[in-house]
């Protein structure tokens, strides 16, 4: 008897071999029907037609522009500080969300015949000015193209000598090749494109060109919107050039700031890039009225402009502009106000100017079109992908595994100098 039941059992374990085997290969077919049928959406969706809405121009978010001199340059004592200076202007105009930044020369152009002029490419093409407003601008820019353009915007150049010692901008439309958002920001190549197909294919991070259906020059910055739920790693996405607002329009997003160089304070103001001009007007200056004096949202505007002086303050700079024939400079603005009206400091630099009167006005402006508040925080990098927060992570794992080395009785020396071989400077993925 005791041989028969153990028989009986060897098959019964047969058949349960059988049936798992027979499951795991049930398992891996609908694996991979699941996973052909998964690349096969991804692939309708790389080909899916790309809507955009259009916005007319009274709904249109408001934005907020802001002017600086580009003589602050000059009073830095080394290139690393010049360079550094125009870091922390681009870093407050991206904490605030400043949509345009305005370097004007507050020497006026008299000034100019005696300094040797620069070029440099803006939105409104090739601009002339003096080396410390190229230089400022140049910076700014730099800082926030997107890491993967700048190799395409930016060749070799001594103004940009140091600027690897700045501090990222880590701005929301600095997208990763992994980031699945809606818009990206591209450069246009000249592959050519096969068949008689109308269209250019457009480099935006990722690992292969995206193909729009506009026929565009070579070497243009574009904003183009992905379609939805596509494969990023596919080559035949289509996408759509959009307007650069159209991210923040749909989604709140901010998507950068764009950099404009005036030659003169007049400048600033007739040379708007929109329609109708700045709404509203704002100066800053020691001498202005206290800004705790303004009612809470009592600034409305569409497009606001907030101007900051030199070391010499506004004054300077209407005195060398010849086409301004006002008396004071209080009177150029709808608002001249003192953003710091018990100041402790004899003077206050631009650069945390710009930090104090941004934190100030925060509850004095109304904008006519709010942004839609961005919730999508899951499409672009987070917080942990950079910063403070990552280091700790960091520690915290080295923590870890020292202690599971001691509970599994293993020498803890061993562990450490891998640790320290690979994280000797912390995990340097946080940096731009």
């Amino acid at each position: 008897m005791k041989i028969n039941s153990k028989k009986r059992l060897t098959e019964r374990e047969k058949l349960e071999k059988r049936e798992r085997k027979r499951h795991l290969r049930q398992d891996r077919l609908l694996n991979r029907v699941k996973q052909e049928f998964e690349t096969l959406n991804k692939d309708r969706a790389c080909t899916a037609k790309v809507e955009v809405t259009p916005v007319g121009e009274p709904e249109h978010v408001s934005t907020i522009s802001i002017a600086v001199p580009g003589s602050i340059m000059n009073n830095a004592q080394s290139p690393e500080l010049r360079t550094y200076l125009a870091g922390q202007i681009a870093r407050a105009a991206c904490i605030f969300q400043i949509d345009e930044v305005v370097v004007f020369d507050d020497c006026g152009l008299s000034n100019q015949v005696t300094d040797r002029l620069n070029t440099i490419q803006t939105s409104e093409g090739s601009t002339a000015a003096r080396r410390c407003c190229i230089q400022l601008a140049r910076i700014l820019q730099y800082l926030e193209c997107p890491q993967y353009l700048r190799k395409h915007f930016f060749p070799l150049h001594n103004d940009l000598k140091f600027s690897g010692l700045l501090n990222p901008l880590d701005s929301q439309h600095h997208l990763r090749q992994q980031s699945e958002f809606a818009f990206r920001e591209g450069i246009v190549t000249n592959k050519p494109i096969k068949g008689s197909k109308a269209g250019s294919f457009v480099n935006v991070g990722l690992l292969n060109d995206v193909l729009v259906d506009t026929i565009l020059e070579p070497n243009l910055r574009v904003t183009v919107k992905m379609p939805a739920c596509a494969d990023l790693k596919s080559k035949k996405i289509r996408a759509k050039v959009v307007p650069p607002s159209q991210p923040r329009q749909e989604t709140g997003i901010y998507w950068g700031y764009t950099v404009r160089i005036a030659n003169s304070l007049s400048q600033v103001f007739t040379k708007s890039p929109y329609r109708g001009g700045y709404d509203m007007t704002i100066g800053t200056s020691d001498r202005g009225t206290d800004i705790h004096d303004l009612e809470p949202r009592s600034l409305s505007y569409q497009h606001a402009l907030i101007v900051f002086g030199g070391v010499l303050g506004l004054e300077p700079a209407l005195e060398n502009d010849q086409k301004l024939t006002v008396d004071s400079v209080q009177d150029l603005f709808d608002e001249f106000v003192n953003t710091v009206p018990r100041q402790g400091s004899r003077t206050i630099r631009t650069e945390e100017a710009i930090l104090i009167s941004m934190a100030a006005l925060g509850n004095k402006l109304k904008p006519v079109n709010i942004p839609k508040p961005f919730t999508n925080f899951d499409a672009i990098p987070q917080s942990q992908d950079t910063g403070i927060k990552q280091y700790a992570f960091n520690e915290k794992r080295t923590k870890i595994d020292a202690t599971d080395a001691l509970k599994n009785a293993k020498p803890v020396s061993n562990i450490l100098p891998k640790l320290s071989t690979v994280d000797k400077y912390g995990d340097m993925s946080r940096f731009d």
